[in-house]
């Protein structure tokens, strides 16, 4: 398996730890899955293993909070990381008010935007770009007993690796 691969895959791992910690509660039970996207010939989509990727798949991570407790999970918080080496796809969070950061900390609605200041002093407000998204997440909710809620978001495989330099004569 090339290193390439090895890293999106870890990245997945990472997610699995990351997903769990959010639970609020030890009666919730958390899961988080990936799955690769193909597209079939009829133009549907089917969802399949992503035990193998490469740049340009698509991928889809569910996360999934079931209650297993006999009270509400109170202020259920879901959160994804954005794997290094893919890139937020637009418009494919379910539920789809989620919020977005560049740093996994401060987290603001989509798309996210930044002010510049100009060279001619200027303040302008721009989007910021879809690739320096690392983390989405979702506003707090509560969990009843015996529920379940799913948070979908999926990312493209970038190749984002410098070319190898050319050898020397």
């Amino acid at each position: 398996m090339n290193k390439f691969v090895k890293a999106i895959l870890a990245g997945t791992g990472a997610l699995l730890c990351l997903a769990s910690a959010w639970a609020q509660s030890a009666e919730v039970d958390s899961r988080l899955s990936v799955q690769r996207v193909a597209a079939q010939a009829d133009g549907r989509e089917s969802l399949g293993p992503a035990t193998s990727v490469k740049p340009g798949d698509v991928l889809e991570y569910r996360s999934s909070y079931h209650n297993v407790g006999k009270a509400p999970a109170r202020g259920l918080t879901a959160t994804l990381p954005i794997p290094a080496g893919t890139e937020f796809l637009p418009g494919s969070t379910r539920p789809v008010a989620a919020t977005a950061s560049t740093d996994g900390m401060n987290f603001a609605p989509l798309p996210l935007k930044r002010t510049i200041k100009q060279a001619d002093g200027r303040v302008v407000e721009q989007l910021v770009p879809i690739a320096e998204y690392r983390a989405l997440r979702w506003a707090p909710v509560d969990l009843p007993p015996d529920q379940t809620l799913q948070f979908v978001a999926r990312v493209r495989v970038v190749d984002d690796r410098a070319p190898a330099s050319a050898p020397k004569k």
